[in-house]
């Protein structure tokens, strides 16, 4: 007995130190990247310039259906991420999924960059899922390349380094709400309608849905949710905690942003570097079980302690000022 006690107990140190050692190599290649793009002078005006001048196609006369903005002075920081399909409540169409996964490679290695904001320019709707539309004009050899792109950019979210938040205003359904679920936090309006509503059309959620929202409102709520197609207002999602709040709606029709921009100003003056490790820790650590997670956290942890950002935290509270953390 005492034999089989020690080896569970070796596998379990084991594949703590396993787990440890796939983080640490992650994290290693991450940063490694993130200093290679700094060492460019011209790597943060690129990736500004190749953001902020994203087209959804060749017509020049059409408006773009995704506005990315840096926002400067006491927010600087922050960047918004917009889509504007109005006319199609801003369903994910496959101009709109390039146009995403140029901005999220853009970002992801931008070390000014602290919080980022998905929100609305189409009143009244945050992403009404895929563009139903465009998909029936679609060849079966097209749809599968297609919903495989598209679960990519819907599961990005959760993989970026900062901290990101979904603003709903308004509708959220299927892969609409399977984006919203990949974010680190959910803002939604009073009005908004959330729903994994794909069973009525005789699918189930492919964009990570059936594994996210089990891990957010637990599997029993989740069950339930995805087999009666239900659509609960923003209200009765803050109560199951499928969002974080629930805020009434403005004339604006944009007061969820508006408050997820207040969290977004929250997270700001935090250490860059401490918030994307914390970030690891839990999105690795809540996957696993309890010892492996513990040996995230500490993986996580020893990458802080050598940072500039960590002895300026100290340098600060020891001269009684704010740290002003620079992400090194």
């Amino acid at each position: 007995v005492c034999c089989v006690i020690v080896v569970c107990c070796d596998i379990m140190l084991c594949s703590s130190y396993i787990c440890c050692l796939q983080l640490l190599d992650s994290l290693l290649q991450e940063m490694l990247a993130r200093s290679l793009l700094a060492v460019g002078r011209r790597g943060m005006v690129c990736t500004r310039g190749m953001v902020s001048n994203l087209n959804t196609t060749a017509d020049t006369t059409t408006e773009q259906d995704l506005i990315v903005e840096y926002l400067e002075e006491e927010n600087h920081g922050i960047v918004v991420f917009g889509i504007n399909r109005p006319k199609a409540m801003n369903a994910l169409s496959k101009a709109l999924v390039i146009n995403l996964t140029s901005a999220i490679d853009a970002v992801k290695f931008d070390k000014s960059v602290r919080v980022l904001i998905l929100r609305s320019h189409a009143k009244g709707a945050f992403c009404a899922g895929a563009d139903l539309k465009e998909r029936a004009k679609m060849t079966p050899a097209e749809v599968g390349p297609f919903v495989a792109k598209g679960r990519d950019v819907i599961g990005a979210w959760d993989k970026l380094p900062m901290p990101v938040i979904a603003a709903i205003d308004g509708v959220a359904m299927g892969g609409g709400l399977e984006m919203a679920l990949a974010c680190d936090l959910r803002v939604a309006s009073s009005d908004s309608r959330l729903g994994l509503t794909e069973t009525r059309l005789g699918i189930i959620p492919g964009g990570g849905g059936t594994q996210r929202l089990p891990r957010v409102v637990g599997v029993a709520k989740a069950r339930e949710l995805i087999y009666t197609a239900r659509v609960l207002n923003g209200k009765q999602a803050e109560d199951i905690g499928l969002v974080n709040h629930c805020v009434d709606q403005n004339d604006a029709g944009d007061a969820a942003y508006q408050r997820s921009l207040e969290l977004a100003k929250e997270i700001l003056p935090n250490g860059p570097i401490g918030v994307a490790m914390a970030k690891v820790a839990i999105n690795r650590g809540s996957e696993v079980d309890l010892a492996s997670g513990l040996g995230f956290e500490e993986a996580a942890y020893a990458q802080v302690i050598p940072t500039k950002d960590r002895i300026e935290a100290l340098m600060a509270f020891k001269e009684k000022r704010k740290p002003v953390f620079r992400g090194e």
